[in-house]
C-alpha cells in the first residue's frame, strides 16, 4: 500500500514519536517519498527532536509538518491535548518547497521567495502549510493562478500560536517560525480535492448594485439588509433565523459568473460581519464589486455535516490529508471526531492525517482560496505507474 498513517496520544513526546514512526515502519517500511507530521502545542517545543527521530527511523525523501492546536489522525481527532500524527506516502516524483516573504517593488511591496526555478515534472498539486502571521498566502495564491493555472493548492495555516513568531513549521530536520513549507506532487499520484465550506444557500441569488469596499449597500436595487430580512423570513424557520443572529450568516460570492445556474460549490463563502440598520448596508469579510452575484448562506452543525457528506459521496481514496478549521471539531459539532469519522464512513479505513488550521487552503470553482470554518482535503489515489 502506498500510504500509511499513525497517531499517538502518549504524553511523553519521545515515546509518542517512537510509537507513530514504529507503526509506520512496521506496516509501510522505510524511505517514503513524503512524510508529514503534525503535533499539538504540548509537543511543539519538541518538534526538532520529533522530525530528527522520524528522519532517522524512516529516511523520507521529503519531510514536512507543523504544530497545530489540534490534529487529525486515522479515523479520529485529538483536540488540544498531547498528540502526534504521522502520514507517509509513496508518491513518485515530488519536490519540497520552502517559501518566505520578501520585498518587491509594487503597490503592496510583497514578493514570495523560494519557489524552485526548475520543476522536472508537471505538478499535480501543491501541499502547503503556512504561518498566518508572516506569509502572504493570498498574494501567493494569486501568483500560482497566473504562473500555474489550474494547479490545486491544498493545506492550511498553522494554528499553534496566537502571535507572530510562535508557530513552528518543519522542513526536513529544520524547524522555522515563519514562511511556508510544502511539496509539489508529480504524476505518480492522483489527487482529488474536496473543499466543504459547511453551508447551504437560502433565498435566491442577487446582484450587487451598490457597494463600497467590503460594504454591500444594495442588492438588486434594494438595501442589502432589507433583502436579507425578506429572504430569511421567506426561507428559514424561526430557529434558523436565530442561528443567523448568532454568527451563522454567510454570504456566497459566485466564482464563475458565466454559469447559467448556481449550486453547492459555485460560491466562495465569507462571513457577514455586521449590519447598519440606518443605511441597510452589510459588512462582509471580502471586497464585493458591483455586478457580483451573491447568495445568502446558513452555517450550522447540521448543515456542515450534510455538506461534507454530499461532497465526499462517490469519491475514492487510498489516503487522505485533512485540513479542518479550528472552529469545527467539538466547537461546532455535538460529537467528537466528526470530520475524521465522516471521511472514514464514506471512504473506508484509509490512512488519514492532518490538523486543525487557522485558515484552510483549497480550490473552489477551479480557483484557490483561503477559507474559514471549512474542511479542505487532498484525496490521494495510487496510480498504475506509482511506486510501491
Amino acid at each position: 500500500m502506498p500510504f500509511a498513517a499513525a497517531l499517538s496520544e502518549h504524553p511523553v513526546p519521545a515515546h509518542a514519536v517512537g510509537e507513530v514512526a514504529g507503526e509506520i515502519l512496521d506496516t509501510f517500511g522505510e524511505r517514503p517519498d513524503l512524510a508529514m507530521v503534525f503535533v499539538t502545542p504540548p509537543f511543539a517545543g519538541a518538534l526538532e527532536d520529533a522530525v530528527a527521530a522520524i528522519d532517522d527511523i524512516l529516511h523520507p525523501l521529503v519531510l514536512l509538518g507543523c504544530a497545530a492546536e489540534s490534529i487529525v489522525g486515522p479515523h479520529r481527532e485529538v483536540e488540544q491535548t498531547a498528540a502526534v500524527s504521522l502520514f507517509a506516502a509513496r508518491t513518485g516524483p515530488l519536490l519540497p518547497v520552502a517559501l518566505h516573504a520578501g520585498e518587491a517593488p509594487g503597490a503592496d511591496g510583497i514578493a514570495v521567495r523560494g519557489w524552485p526555478d526548475d520543476i522536472a515534472f508537471t505538478p499535480q498539486a501543491l501541499l502547503l502549510v503556512a504561518d498566518p502571521f508572516s506569509f502572504p498566502t493570498e498574494a501567493f495564491l494569486d501568483w500560482v493562478a497566473t504562473s500555474y493555472p489550474g494547479l490545486p493548492v491544498i493545506g492550511g495555516m498553522a494554528s499553534a500560536a496566537q502571535a507572530p513568531g510562535g508557530n513552528r513549521l518543519a522542513m526536513g530536520r529544520h524547524v522555522r517560525t515563519s514562511g511556508a513549507v510544502g511539496a509539489l506532487l508529480g504524476p505518480g499520484v492522483s489527487v482529488e480535492t474536496v473543499v466543504s465550506q459547511g453551508c447551504r444557500p437560502f433565498g435566491q441569488p442577487l446582484v450587487v448594485t451598490r457597494a463600497d469596499g467590503n460594504l454591500i449597500l444594495e442588492l438588486a436595487g434594494t438595501p442589502a439588509l432589507e433583502r436579507l430580512v425578506a429572504q430569511a423570513h421567506g426561507a428559514l424557520t424561526e430557529d434558523e433565523v436565530a442561528l443567523l443572529e448568532m454568527g451563522g450568516l454567510q454570504i456566497g460570492r459566485v466564482i464563475d459568473e458565466h454559469r447559467e445556474s448556481f449550486g453547492r460549490g459555485d460560491f466562495l463563502l465569507r462571513g457577514v460581519l455586521g449590519a447598519d440598520r440606518r443605511t441597510g448596508a452589510l459588512a462582509v469579510g471580502d471586497v464585493v464589486p458591483v455586478g457580483t452575484t451573491v447568495q445568502f448562506h446558513l452555517r450550522d452543525a447540521r448543515t456542515a455535516d450534510e455538506d461534507l457528506h454530499v461532497l465526499l459521496e462517490g469519491h475514492h481514496a487510498d489516503g487522505a490529508l485533512v485540513f479542518t478549521c479550528n472552529g469545527r471539531g467539538s466547537r461546532l459539532f455535538d460529537e467528537p471526531h466528526h470530520d475524521a469519522r465522516v471521511v472514514s464512513d464514506l471512504l473506508g479505513p484509509v490512512p488519514m492525517a492532518g490538523f486543525f488550521a487557522a485558515g484552510e487552503i483549497g480550490p473552489v470553482g477551479g480557483h484557490n482560496f483561503i477559507h474559514g470554518f471549512t474542511a479542505s482535503m487532498a484525496l490521494l489515489c495510487d496510480t498504475p505507474d506509482s511506486p510501491g
